[in-house]
């Protein structure tokens, strides 16, 4: 591994020529009176002339312009320098408010009232994340579908047309294009240390995003329209969150490893400190916004060693790609080559499923979006969220530190935390999220014996019905299936003697569910599988809330004696149907748990019989569906269940008797 104490940048000679020195070129100094009003607002046409253009196709020459706005920039930030904060308030608060995150601004303006390098770095991360998220809230004036990335959102004709080109240009100097300073990439990807990242640029960017507050404000009033800000994402289910422990005692230990640990670049160091600083203090979203990059740069200085390609650790110059979160979590390289870094981190810190969960799986918080794209409340972001980033950068302190750190590593405070990251599970994996899908079925299921039911006498009353033959029958072929794959099930939860009340139960699932299954890299067929699986639960999981739901209505409704004489029969079916529906939904979990178990065995069939497969995992998804039509109150057509259920169990019973299903490969 590249010693990190050599490394003195990440930049690349032209990155690091364009954001530390270009913009410093020019030393004349610049009136700041020339870019206000009189009345304080920002003088557009003074910032937009210092852009400059190629003589061939008239876009920005990039760094002409950054030269020429070099003194423009300087002069802001002694400018502001000279405001109090009272003054500052007082003349441009009020413009910020179109960003829908005020206090934000309010506090870049003290940031850079401090010489403290690491809080420049962050007050514009914070900057560019909300300016972000409130141009697109603007594109959504004129536009429907607003674009994911920074750059294709600020050269969109939406916003020069609200704005003015010449406008957006301006700001395509600062960020959002690979050609300019591109201040957000380079500072959201870890590649600027905190002492490269002028303060003067901050203080620029603060001050275009009132001038963009006074434009808008103009629009506004002439159009007659109303700026809608969207709703922030909240993270849900917080307690699935949960995979590391984190107390006092580990944080101080923590303070001690990133002096010392191989993972961390001594350039970077001042990062660390603050995020850990910032998290003691409560300040979770910074400790979390400092955080993630320095991951980001602490793998990519792993991915370059393991891959044998050192000078991907520098900034990529704008005709390629930046080594990146994504890139580096792939399984093969661009040349084909597979890539080593995740069998670097697989043990013990399987970080690659941790990293896949947090940042990227689209039912994961996918931390990292969510906060550089302007997506989440800062003011409110949770602590088990920051917890386990701070935890997981903990492990990999832990994993990529010396020998001679042997006391710290085996501190008694770190083992907990070295164990929770040596069995940490992928949990928002599709693989993952279908267990969860079972499991939650399985407990609806379970509740069908506790629902209220009218004593059999007084049901048994009802004339003109057919006894529950027909029930029995299918309640015995679901018991014939299910000893068929006995074999294939953890001894300890079969019996023969009772299959179905004994081995379909949460206790069976439990069981399987907590079998291991790989979710790195899951090939095509697997996911096409697994997709076609979870649409099944989440069928058999509707069923179950319907009659659960039916079930209470009707035994309302007979004890008050409001049902007529139809409603009757059609709750008496209900109750039949109820009988066998129960066994064969469990059966349908069950099947649906051992094929998830065995899934990778998909691999082992040809084409043919892999679509042979998905036929049948399809015919029982089309089972499902119509139940959930036929249980539904629009429809109570019980009767139709029996007919569709008989069919279905012939189909899986022929199914299993010639063992085509992935369980019977997996053996």
């Amino acid at each position: 591994m590249a010693l990190p104490n050599l490394v003195t940048t990440c930049l690349s000679q032209p990155v690091h020529y364009a954001i530390c020195k270009l913009g410093f070129e020019k030393t004349d100094t610049y009136d700041i009176n020339k870019l206000l009003s009189g009345s304080g607002e920002v003088c557009w046409q003074a910032v937009t002339e210092h852009v400059c253009y190629l003589e061939s196709d008239q876009d920005v020459d990039y760094i002409k312009s950054i030269r020429s706005l070099g003194p423009v920039c300087e002069s802001v930030n002694l400018y502001f320098k000279f405001l109090t904060k009272e003054q500052f308030v007082n003349q441009y608060a009020s413009w910020f408010n179109w960003t829908n995150c005020t206090e934000v601004f309010l506090e870049v303006f003290d940031v850079l009232q401090y010489t403290q390098a690491t809080e420049f770095a962050l007050g514009l991360m914070k900057l560019t994340s909300c300016l972000e998220r409130a141009l697109g809230d603007v594109y959504l004036l004129k536009g429907n579908d607003c674009p994911f990335l920074l750059r294709d959102l600020l050269a969109s004709e939406q916003l020069a047309d609200i704005f003015g080109q010449a406008v957006m240009n301006v700001l395509r100097v600062f960020i959002g294009s690979p050609h300019g300073l591109n201040l957000r990439n380079v500072l959201w990807h870890g590649f600027a240390s905190p002492q490269e990242i002028p303060a003067k640029y901050c203080a620029m960017l603060l001050f275009l995003t009132a001038g963009l507050g006074q434009l808008l404000k103009t629009y506004l009033l002439q159009t007659k329209g109303v700026l809608v800000h969207r709703p922030y994402v909240i993270f849900i289910s917080l307690d699935e969150l949960a995979a590391f422990p984190l107390n006092n005692e580990i944080l101080s230990i923590a303070e001690e490893l990133v002096k010392l640990s191989s993972f961390v670049l001594k350039i970077m160091l001042p990062f660390w400190i603050a995020a850990l600083t910032a998290f003691k203090q409560s300040r979770y979203a910074d400790s979390v916004i400092l955080l993630l990059p320095q991951l980001e740069v602490g793998l990519r200085l792993l991915f370059t060693t393991s891959n044998k390609c050192p000078n991907r650790l520098l900034t990529a110059e704008s005709s390629a790609l930046y080594t990146t979160f994504d890139e580096m979590l792939a399984k093969h390289l661009d040349n084909e080559e597979v890539n080593q870094l995740p069998v670097v981190l697989e043990e013990p810190a399987m970080a690659s499923d941790f990293l896949w969960d947090f940042l990227n799986h689209q039912e994961g918080p996918r931390i990292r979006d969510r906060l550089s794209h302007g997506e989440v409340n800062l003011e409110t972001f949770p602590r088990e969220v920051a917890n386990q980033i701070v935890g997981f950068a903990i492990s990999i302190l832990c994993r990529f530190s010396d020998e001679d750190m042997f006391s710290l590593k085996e501190h008694m405070a770190i083992k907990p935390l070295m164990n929770c990251a040596s069995c940490y599970q992928s949990r928002f994996h599709p693989i993952s999220r279908l267990k969860k899908q079972v499991l939650e079925c399985m407990k609806s299921i379970h509740l069908w014996p506790e629902l209220p039911t009218v004593p059999e006498e007084q049901v048994q009353k009802i004339k003109g019905l057919e006894g529950n033959a027909e029930a029995d029958t299918l309640i015995l072929m679901t018991s014939e299936i299910i000893s068929q794959l006995q074999h294939y099930m953890p001894q300890n939860c079969c019996s023969s003697d009772d299959p179905i009340n004994s081995l379909l139960t949460e206790r069976l699932l439990v069981k399987l569910c907590d079998t291991r299954v790989c979710t790195l890299y899951s090939p095509r067929p697997v996911l096409e599988v697994v997709a076609v699986l979870r649409r099944i639960s989440a069928q058999c999981h509707q069923v179950s809330q319907q009659v659960i739901a039916g079930a209470g209505q009707r035994y309302a409704q007979w004890l008050n004696k409001t049902l007529r004489s139809r409603q009757r029969h059609n709750y008496r079916r209900m109750l039949n149907s109820i009988k066998f529906l129960s066994p064969v939904l469990r059966l349908i979990l069950l099947l649906i748990t051992l094929e998830l178990v065995s899934v990778h065995s998909v691999r082992k069939k040809n084409p043919f019989d892999y679509q042979q497969y998905l036929k049948f995992l399809k015919s029982v998804l089309q089972y499902t569906e119509n139940l959930v039509t036929y249980t539904s109150p629009e429809k109570n057509k019980w009767d139709e269940t029996l007919e569709l259920t008989k069919k279905i169990l012939i189909k899986i019973r022929k199914i299993c008797d010639r063992k085509l299903m992935l369980v019977h490969l997996a053996t």
